[in-house]
C-alpha cells in the first residue's frame, strides 16, 4: 500500500477533522470533496509531508508515521517520491517554461519525457517566459514539472481550476492513465464531482468526517 492514514485529526481556530482513515494502493486514485474551508486542502498538506496532524499517523511510501522522521528524510521523499500539484502553479518568474522543468530534473536527475509535454500542448512554448504565458498555460507547464520526475504519488489540489473544460478533460485523461503505467497513485481534492467521480474512491469530508461515497 502506497499510503495509510489513520486517525488522522487537526483544527486550527476550530476542529476540521477527526479520526479520518483511508489508504491507497498503487494504480489507484481518490477524490476528496468538500465545502471551501472544510479542509481539503489542509489533508493534502498532511499527506504531502508540509502539515503534521495533531493526531493520527500517516505511512507514505514505505514510510511509517512519516512525521517521526527528520526534515531530511521528509525532503527526500518530497524530493524524489511525491508529485504536488498546487492550486497556484509556483513556477520561476524570469525563467522560461523549458528552464523551470530543467530546474526539476535537475533535483531529481530523472530526464524530461517529451510524451508528457506534448500530451500536455506545451513542447511549442517552452522557450516562451513563464509571465507571457496564459494562465491555463502556466498550469500545464507546472503539472508537467510534477509528471515527469515520475513521482510514486500524486497530491493534486484543483489541479484543472485553470483550465477550459476541454484541456480539463484531456489534462486529467493523461493523469489517470499515468497512474496506471507508472503503477502510481493519486489523492484528488476537488470541487468538481465529474472529475472526482473518475477516480476509484471519492470521499466527502462534511460533519467533520471523510464519508466513502463511491468506490469502483
Amino acid at each position: 500500500m502506497i499510503l495509510r492514514v489513520k486517525n488522522l485529526t487537526h483544527s486550527f481556530e476550530h476542529l476540521l477533522y477527526e479520526d479520518l482513515n483511508f489508504g491507497l494502493n498503487a494504480s489507484e486514485s481518490m477524490a476528496i470533496l468538500g465545502v471551501s474551508g472544510s479542509g481539503k486542502s489542509s489533508i493534502l498538506n498532511h499527506l504531502s509531508t508540509m502539515l503534521p496532524p495533531q493526531k493520527g499517523s500517516i505511512d507514505l511510501c514505505g514510510l511509517e508515521n512519516i512525521y517521526t522522521h527528520s526534515k531530511q528524510e521528509l525532503l527526500r521523499l518530497r524530493r524524489y517520491d511525491l508529485g504536488i500539484i498546487f492550486q497556484a502553479h509556483y513556477l520561476f518568474r524570469g525563467f522560461s517554461a523549458q528552464e523551470n522543468l530543467n530546474l526539476a530534473t535537475l533535483l531529481t536527475g530523472v530526464q524530461l519525457d517529451t510524451k508528457i509535454l506534448k500530451s500536455l500542448q506545451i513542447e511549442k512554448i517552452l522557450h516562451q517566459n513563464v509571465g507571457s504565458l496564459s494562465g491555463g498555460q502556466q498550469q500545464r507547464v507546472s503539472i508537467a514539472r510534477v509528471l515527469c520526475k515520475k513521482p510514486k504519488i500524486i497530491f493534486a489540489d484543483e489541479p484543472t481550476g485553470n483550465l477550459d473544460c476541454q484541456t480539463a478533460k484531456s489534462v486529467m485523461d493523461m493523469m489517470f492513465e499515468y497512474i496506471k503505467q507508472n503503477k502510481s497513485a493519486l489523492v484528488l481534492a476537488t470541487h468538481d464531482e465529474e472529475l472526482a467521480y473518475r477516480c476509484n474512491f471519492v470521499y466527502r469530508l462534511k460533519d467533520k468526517k471523510l464519508i466513502l461515497e463511491n468506490q469502483k
